[in-house]
């Protein structure tokens, strides 16, 4: 017995000592972070609002910490294929991913999805947002939302509204007007914001529900007519265009956020000291200016403030998602 107890507490102080071994070797590890080059994936293409931010993130933190932070396009799946790359590597700080909106939605909209964005991601801070805006082309008789909503109601199945592809914040941004008002307006739906833009310039649909940033060139040029963002407060870069709170409707604001999130497991400090720089990074006057010029807000908040956004939005979309009948397969 005094044997058996002898071998017990060996292995009890084994077990504790390499807790303690591996907790120094992971704080060793964070303290000299980053030692070699960091890859930040992003499941867009290039050129895209979550690539465009990733990259000024990216130079910031270089100049920074020493280290090249360096962009990777893994573009496909809605952001899927980067997102599961990124849970499945290593917690030590050198794969992280910028990712937007779509890293919620996704959860709800695919029926196989090959991550948990709550499990399996270490939240360290949304970088910004943008508010979604309805506009329309000007041959379109509405100037406000209110006569929008009578012009489609008037005319069902006639008006149709392009958005950024299937499950976009944009796209389910136009799915919750209709469900909220009862319209019978068509979704149609484009690979990218430019391309739905660009439909509606044409007068091909007549409708476009985007993210700010892709129609704002064209909404201050007159050639597209804004008639809410759908946000809490006015775009800085719309000054004249209400929300929709101020147009007279409730519960239809939806924006685009872009957020960096590493591998759960991350250390806390690494975690922690990306959060600070990036914040500082935000706060610099001309990331700020740059931002706020693409139609982003910057906001830079904290590790648990992120995570509980990504839960809310999740809840949030996955009941729009659930109430239109989306699913891709």
């Amino acid at each position: 017995m005094k044997t058996m107890v002898r071998l017990l507490a060996f292995c009890a102080a084994l077990l504790i000592a390499g807790g303690v071994v591996a907790q120094k070797t992971a704080t060793g590890a964070a303290a000299h972070y980053p030692d070699h080059p960091v890859r930040m994936l992003v499941g867009f293409g290039a050129g895209g609002p979550t690539d465009v931010i990733a990259r000024i993130v990216a130079q910031k933190l270089s100049a920074y910490l020493g280290q090249q932070f360096y962009v990777d396009d893994k573009p496909g799946a809605g952001g899927n294929i980067a997102s599961a790359e990124t849970a499945k590597a290593a917690p030590d700080g050198y794969t992280i991913t910028v990712v937007s909106t779509g890293f919620m939605v996704n959860m709800s909209l695919y029926a196989k999805v090959p991550y948990d964005a709550v499990k399996d991601f270490a939240p360290i801070t949304m970088v910004a947002y943008s508010p979604n805006v309805i506009a329309v082309n000007p041959e379109v008789p509405a100037k406000s939302v209110k006569e929008l909503i009578e012009l489609i109601k008037a005319n069902p199945n006639k008006y149709s509204f392009a958005g950024p592809g299937i499950g976009s914040t944009p796209h389910l941004s136009g799915e919750l007007f209709k469900q909220i008002f009862d319209l019978d307006v068509v979704h149609v739906p484009f690979p990218g914001a430019a391309q739905a833009v660009s439909s509606t310039l044409a007068g091909h649909t007549q409708i476009a529900f985007t993210a700010l940033p892709p129609a704002l060139a064209n909404i201050k040029d007159g050639r597209l007519r804004a008639l809410a963002v759908l946000a809490v407060k006015r775009a800085a870069e719309l000054p004249d265009v209400p929300t929709m709170q101020e147009a007279g409707y409730s519960g239809q604001e939806a924006d685009t956020l872009t957020g960096v999130l590493a591998p759960a497991g991350t250390p806390k400090e690494i975690v922690d000291l990306l959060n600070r720089e990036i914040a500082k990074a935000v706060a610099e006057p001309d990331v700020t200016a740059h931002l706020l010029k693409l139609g982003f807000v910057p906001v830079a908040n904290k590790p648990e403030e992120f995570g509980a956004r990504i839960k809310s939005e999740i809840a949030k979309w996955g009941k729009v998602v659930h109430d239109a009948h989306l699913r891709i397969e």
